[in-house]
């Protein structure tokens, strides 16, 4: 399961200042402890100061899809509705499923879309992609991978 994350603490600026700052992040766990702990372990080696875990809640998404792109900085919510046909009454069914896209930008998020999906034989409309204010993901690896 995904969970979304947010980390209040004090930042420094560009110019020197600090400012305390809300980000959020995504942790790959297994329950709401699980998250907490996770985010906690791995902020505390970015974070020198103290840090405040402000809220914890299950993540909507049904896959992540990562980028080994280094200028892949920013993350993309991508709402697909799969099309289907309901055999008993020959109608269209749509479900809806929730990514999240690692990308450069709006373009891109939606060309990694459709490289994943276009590997597929599901038929499948775009209905909606947006940017978010997620600042990483962090996966779930074993020890000593």
């Amino acid at each position: 399961m995904w969970f979304e994350c947010k980390v209040k603490y004090e930042k420094v600026q560009e110019d020197g200042t600090q400012k305390k700052v809300t980000e959020q992040y995504v942790v790959d766990a297994l329950s709401f402890a699980e998250a907490e702990a996770r985010i906690t372990e791995e902020m505390s080696s970015y974070i020198s100061g103290a840090f405040t875990v402000e809220d914890v809640k299950k993540a909507p998404y049904g896959e992540i899809f990562f980028s080994d792109n280094t200028d892949d900085e920013r993350w993309f919510k991508a709402k697909l509705d799969f099309i289907t046909i309901d055999e008993k009454t020959e109608k269209e069914k749509r479900s809806r499923v929730t990514y999240l896209v690692q990308a450069a930008s709006l373009k891109y998020a939606f060309k990694g879309i459709e490289e994943v999906m276009g590997g597929t034989m599901i038929d499948y409309e775009a209905a909606a992609i947006d940017g978010t204010k997620l600042m990483d993901v962090f996966e779930h690896t074993e020890p000593g991978k």
